[in-house]
């Protein structure tokens, strides 16, 4: 499997809030990604017109984009957790688990950060081998189909960025029906704490710590496998 460190951290990069930093940083992460080539051609070719609108636009506007984008509604939001816990109370010890990953790999977040952010995730997905990275992003599948489905249906450029890290994680890109933000809750369930990944110093070689985000649906359709 290639080495995804770099894409997956640019990846990071471009999907957090494109202030003066980000937007000056835009070509080194386009160039990023093309040189790594872990990402398919046609999807690089996809961020990089993205980086070029960012680049193009009033800043402000750009800004103004993002906000309404991931800010306004559960549908889009990188949060995670907010997919699978939504405002209930099971959000918190979830977090803490996830922070907890995060600290025993060696990995310090920032005050303002929170655990279950896909920018965050990224990150630390980065620092992974690129199969464990990918098995690690693969687990939460179901959730980034989903976010790339309602960025798809806003027709947001955005999408080919969640598009980019589902094809890293070796999942297959494709739209499903938008879940309404009001049912969002109970479209999804986590039946276990979110278990991390190993990383050196925090399991035996060989050991395994699967993330489960399972979708629910009804008894009559069975689950699939």
């Amino acid at each position: 499997m290639k080495d995804n460190k770099y894409s997956l951290r640019a990846l990071a990069l471009l999907l957090g809030y494109p202030d003066a930093n980000l937007r000056a940083s835009l070509p080194q992460l386009v160039e990023a990604i093309e040189s790594e080539g872990a990402v398919p051609a046609g999807r690089r070719l996809e961020i990089k017109a993205l980086a070029a609108e960012l680049a193009r636009l009033d800043p402000m506007e750009v800004e103004s984009r993002y906000v309404e984008t991931f800010d306004r509604g559960r549908a889009t939001s990188l949060h995670l957790f907010e997919h699978v816990h939504g405002d209930s109370r099971d959000r918190g010890p979830a977090m803490v688990d996830l922070a907890q990953t995060y600290e025993k790999a060696g990995l310090l977040m920032g005050p303002e950060e929170l655990p279950d952010h896909l920018c965050v995730v990224l990150e630390f997905a980065s620092t992974q081998p690129p199969k464990l990275a990918a098995d690690f992003l693969g687990e939460m599948e179901h959730i980034l189909t989903a976010i790339f489905s309602a960025l798809l249906k806003r027709e947001s450029p955005y999408a080919t960025l969640v598009a980019a890290v589902l094809e890293l994680a070796g999942q297959k890109v494709q739209a499903v029906p938008v879940v309404a933000d009001e049912a969002m809750d109970e479209a999804w369930v986590e039946p276990m704490a979110f278990d991390g990944c190993s990383t050196k110093g925090q399991s035996k070689p060989g050991d395994e710590h699967p993330i489960h985000f399972v979708r629910k649906v009804p008894a009559e359709q069975g689950v699939r496998t």
